[in-house]
C-alpha cells in the first residue's frame, strides 16, 4: 500500500469513527451537563422553598455531590477496561438518569442530600472514561479535535439548560408534583434512553468495531500501534494486567500534578461563569427570561472557538503551548471585570466572550494533554481520572465564591477566579517546561535503562509540549 493509498484509508476510518462514536459521546456528556446542572434551574423554580432548606443547606448539597462525584472517578477508570467501555460508560448514564428521575420525588432535605450525594457517584466516572475510551480510538495527535468537539456540548449545555427547564416547568403542579420536579423527572427519563441506546452503537475497540471492513479494523489497530513509539508497548498492552505500582506511577506523575492544578483554576472559572452571566445581562435591561436568550450568544461563540483551537491543537501536536494563548483572553476579561471602577453592563457583558472563549478552548488541550504523556493502560487510566478528580473540585470554589449578597458586582468572586486563572498559566508553562526537559533527558540517554519497557519512560515516547 502507497502512501497515497494509506492517507485515503487513514481519512475514511476517521470519518466512520467520528460519525459512530462522536455523536454518541456527545449525548452522553450533554445528559451528564445537564443532569448536572439542572439543580440550579429547579431551584430559580422554587426547588428550596418547597423543601424547606437554606441556600446554606442548597450549598452544602452541591458540595457532597461534587465530594462523591470527584472520589469516584479513580475507581470507575481502573473499572472501565476489566468491564469493557460499551458497558460500563451506558450503565453509568443509565444509573445517574434513574437517580436524577429520583430527584423530582424528593420531599425534605435529607432527601435531597442523599439523592445528590448517589448521583455524584454515577456521574463521576463519565468524563474520564471517555478521555480514556477515546484515546483507544484515535492517536494522540486526533485527540484534542475530538475532545473539543463532543466537549462543545457542555457549553452548548449551559446556554440551552435554562431553556429546556423553562419549559418543562410550564408543565405545572401535577398532584404532588411541583412544576420543579418536572425538570428532573423528564431530563432523567431522557437520559436513561441515551444511555441504553448508546449501548448499540459503541464497539469496545478499533478491532472490534463492526462498522469496519476487515481491512480497515487491520489498519486501523495498525495505525494505533505505530502513534506509540515503544517497541513492546503493544503486544504488553493487550495483555496488560492490573498492578499497584501503575497506579502509584500514575499518582506520583508531576506532569499530570501540574496540569490537574492548572485545569482547577479553568473548570471554577467555567462552573461560576454560569452563576453571574445572567445578572450581568439583567443589568442591561432585559428580563431573566430574556437573559436565557442573550446567555447564549457568549457560550456560542466559545463553542465555534473551541472547535478551531482544538483543532489548531492537534495540527500543531501542542497542548500547553497554545493554553498559554487561549487562557490570555480570559484573564484579560476577569482582570477588567474583577476592577471595581468597570461597572458598565455592556463592557461586562463585552468580557463575558473573553472569559468563555478563553476557558473553554482551554479545555481540549488539558484535557487531551495527560493521555498523550502516559502509556501502559493502567497508568493512562489514573492519570486521566487524576486530573479530573482534582480539577473537579474547582465546584467547590464556584459555590461559596459567588453568595448572592455579593451581587450583582461580585468584585471579590471575579477576584478569586482571576487569580486561578493566573495561577493556572504558569502551572501551564511550568508544565510545558518539565515536559521539554523530559525530552531532552531522553535524547541525552538518561532514560536508556527504561529501552523497551511498555511505557512512557521508554526513551523513544517523546513527550507533548
Amino acid at each position: 500500500m502507497n502512501a497515497r493509498e494509506r492517507s485515503a484509508l487513514t481519512r475514511r476510518i476517521i470519518l466512520k469513527l467520528d460519525l459512530r462514536i462522536l455523536p454518541v459521546l456527545t449525548l452522553l456528556f450533554l445528559c451528564s451537563f445537564l443532569d448536572r446542572t439542572n439543580v440550579g434551574n429547579a431551584k430559580t423554580y422554587g426547588l428550596e422553598k418547597d423543601l424547606g432548606i437554606t441556600d446554606h443547606q442548597y450549598d452544602t448539597g452541591l458540595a457532597v455531590y461534587y465530594a462523591t462525584y470527584i472520589a469516584s472517578e479513580i475507581p470507575s477508570n481502573l473499572i472501565l477496561k476489566w468491564v469493557s467501555p460499551r458497558i460500563w460508560l451506558p450503565l453509568l448514564t443509565v444509573a445517574w438518569g434513574i437517580i436524577t428521575m429520583c430527584l423530582g420525588f424528593v420531599r425534605n432535605y435529607s432527601g435531597f442530600m442523599a439523592v445528590r450525594a448517589v448521583l455524584g457517584v454515577a456521574e463521576g466516572g463519565l468524563l474520564p472514561g471517555i478521555i480514556l475510551y477515546l484515546s483507544g480510538m484515535y492517536t494522540r495527535p486526533e485527540m484534542a479535535l475530538r475532545i473539543g468537539l463532543f466537549y462543545t456540548s457542555a457549553s452548548l449545555s449551559g446556554a440551552f439548560g435554562g431553556l429546556l427547564a423553562r419549559g418543562l416547568t410550564s408543565i405545572g403542579r401535577v398532584g404532588d408534583l411541583a412544576p420543579w420536579s418536572w425538570i428532573f423527572i423528564i431530563e432523567g427519563l431522557l437520559t436513561v434512553g441515551v444511555g441504553a441506546f448508546s449501548y448499540f452503537l459503541l464497539p469496545n475497540t478499533v478491532a472490534e468495531a463492526s462498522f469496519l471492513r476487515e481491512d480497515e479494523r487491520i489498519f486501523a489497530v495498525s495505525r494505533l500501534h505505530q502513534d506509540v513509539p515503544s517497541r513492546v508497548l503493544i503486544e504488553h498492552s493487550e495483555h496488560e494486567r492490573f498492578q499497584w505500582s501503575e497506579v502509584r506511577r500514575g499518582m506520583l506523575s508531576i506532569s499530570t500534578w501540574l496540569s490537574a492544578a492548572s485545569y482547577f483554576g479553568i473548570l471554577a472559572g467555567i462552573y461560576s461563569f454560569g452563576l453571574f452571566l445572567p445578572t450581568i445581562i439583567v443589568e442591561l435591561g432585559y428580563t431573566a427570561n430574556e437573559a436565557q436568550l442573550w446567555s447564549i450568544i457568549p457560550y456560542a461563540v466559545a463553542s465555534v472557538v473551541t472547535v478551531v483551537i482544538a483543532l489548531l491543537s492537534d495540527r500543531l501536536q501542542l497542548r500547553g503551548i497554545v493554553m498559554l494563548f487561549t487562557l490570555i483572553p480570559a484573564i484579560i476579561g476577569y482582570a477588567v471585570i474583577a476592577n471595581i471602577g468597570i461597572s458598565h453592563p455592556k463592557v461586562k457583558y463585552g468580557m463575558t466572550f473573553l472569559m468563555a472563549t478563553g476557558m473553554y478552548a482551554s479545555v481540549p488541550p488539558v484535557l487531551v494533554w495527560n493521555s498523550n504523556n502516559s502509556a501502559g493502560h493502567y497508568k493512562r487510566a489514573t492519570t486521566t481520572a487524576l486530573q479530573l478528580m482534582i480539577a473537579n473540585s474547582g465546584g467547590f470554589v464556584a459555590t461559596f465564591v459567588y453568595p448572592a449578597k455579593q451581587g450583582p458586582q461580585y468584585h471579590k468572586g471575579h477576584t478569586v477566579i482571576l487569580s486561578l486563572l493566573v495561577g493556572a498559566w504558569f502551572l501551564v508553562l511550568s508544565n510545558v517546561l518539565y515536559c521539554a526537559k523530559v525530552n531532552r533527558d531522553k535524547r541525552e540517554g538518561k532514560y536508556d535503562r527504561y529501552t523497551g519497557y511498555a511505557d512512557d519512560r521508554d526513551p523513544e515516547f517523546v513527550m507533548i509540549l
